[in-house]
């Protein structure tokens, strides 16, 4: 008996099909994934846990993680509102506010820096009336945005918006709008119909779109190194500081710190795909 079930398919037959496949994901992600573990192959277990443990990687870490998970929360919140409102209400520039949506997958990170710190630095639009050395600072004390981790939180939270948006409106158009109609029938209000008939259904959808926003967080480095400051042990996120070391030639150290993230991010990522899975089979039950 096949192992494999026989399908009828425009592509060729699935022992091409699936050599392709592997040939092109082997090419694409295994083999630089697997040349950064090598590289770390050379180092003793004193001297990666040296380069991986250290007080400023250690503080890229907290904030690279913290910031990432805040912005993907925030996201997973208001990504959710705009894709409401764009599925399920009609306005004069809808189609305009539906292709802002994309603006950071199109916008090239560096100029998206550029743009976040002019707006947030003391002498911006919003920085001026907010930071403390702003010229026209409307709070006692001042709220410094640009070059602090706030400044971190609003790059990322703008990179990652799209992955939720785009995650949870196909979603959101099949939900047809007799069911909030049915749940209204039937007694329910509005926390109840949200929380018992719309939330399970979009639960796996916000899932998997928090995680593609947490994902592009932690690997995003153009958007941030302009706005943070890049100071260490306070806005030096782990990208950056993988740079550094490249830089200064220290290319074990970056492999080993390049390592770490890669496996954090993978276990992070099975957490969530096993938990979406759960959800799926809990729903259907």
């Amino acid at each position: 008996m096949s192992l494999f079930c026989k399908e009828r398919s425009a592509l060729p037959g699935l022992n091409l099909s699936l050599g392709f496949t592997l040939f092109y994901l082997g090419l694409i992600v295994l083999v630089p994934l697997s040349a950064a573990f090598l590289k770390t192959f050379g180092m003793t277990w004193d001297e990666f846990a040296a380069a991986v443990t250290s007080p400023r990687v250690l503080a890229s870490y907290k904030i690279t993680f913290f910031a990432s998970l805040a912005a993907a929360l925030v996201n997973s919140v208001f990504g959710l509102l705009v894709a409401w409102v764009l599925v399920r209400y009609s306005f004069p520039g809808r189609r305009i506010v539906d292709a802002l949506v994309d603006l950071p997958f199109a916008l090239p990170t560096a100029v998206a820096g550029i743009a976040l710190t002019a707006i947030y630095a003391k002498n911006g639009w919003v920085g001026q009336f907010l930071d403390p050395d702003g010229a026209h600072r409307i709070l006692p004390h001042g709220i410094k945005l640009a070059f602090s981790e706030i400044g971190i939180f609003i790059a990322l939270t703008f990179i990652g918006l799209p992955f939720v948006v785009r995650t949870v409106q196909p979603v959101l158009e099949e939900l047809e709008p007799e069911l909030e109609e049915a749940s209204a029938t039937l007694g329910a209000n509005r926390w109840q119909t949200i929380t018992r008939v719309l939330l399970p259904e979009l639960f796996p959808a916000l899932l998997t779109g928090f995680a593609l926003s947490f994902a592009r967080a932690l690997g995003e480095y153009g958007s941030v190194v302009f706005i943070s400051g890049n100071m260490p042990m306070k806005t030096e996120i782990t990208p950056l500081l993988i740079i550094t070391k490249l830089e200064q030639y220290d290319y074990r150290g970056a492999t080993a710190i390049a390592v770490v993230m890669l496996c954090a991010s993978f276990t992070l990522l099975l957490l969530i795909n096993l938990i979406q899975k759960w959800s799926r089979r809990h729903h259907r039950v």
